[in-house]
């Protein structure tokens, strides 16, 4: 069995943020967040705790990855979704959260944890990769168009 202390250090060195928040209660109160939750968002611990995790999406609640999460912390489920969270200093980034129940022995749900990857750059190749792909659809479409009427002049 890992020891407390090891545990600690392990968490502490992982570059995903990790945040542990109460499943008693509305609002699912923060009570820990990592090193790297720190440096990824802004907000130090002392910043957050016992808050809910919307500050993070600020005033951007209208995502439809919102909808699958909170039916997770309804149901003590999980789930891994994308979505637009916003720093400290008000810059977004995109988060991929990976949400999970945490059970004691007596098998009685009492926390969840969620591990929060900045996958930015991800989605913004992604993104790139569509204004591309439709950039290439419009630019065929001009050519058949040109092409059928080029055919077309020659009777």
């Amino acid at each position: 069995m890992i020891n407390a202390k090891l545990m600690q250090m392990v968490i502490n060195a992982t570059n995903e943020g990790i945040v542990v928040a109460e499943r008693e209660g509305k609002d699912k109160p923060l009570i820990y967040v990592n090193p790297a939750f720190e440096r990824l968002t802004g907000y130090h611990l002392d910043d957050i705790l016992y808050q809910d995790c919307r500050f993070l999406q600020s005033g951007d609640r209208d995502q439809p990855a919102l909808n699958a999460i909170r039916q997770a912390l309804d149901n003590a489920g999980s789930c891994r979704e994308i979505l637009r969270n916003y720093r400290k200093d008000g810059t977004h980034f995109w988060n991929e959260l990976s949400l999970s129940t945490v059970y004691n022995p007596a098998d009685k749900q009492t926390y969840f944890v969620g591990v929060q990857k900045d996958v930015t750059a991800q989605v913004k190749a992604q993104q790139r990769i569509t204004q591309l792909e439709a950039q290439v659809a419009q630019l065929q479409a001009e050519l058949n168009t040109l092409q059928a009427t080029s055919g077309s002049n020659k009777l």
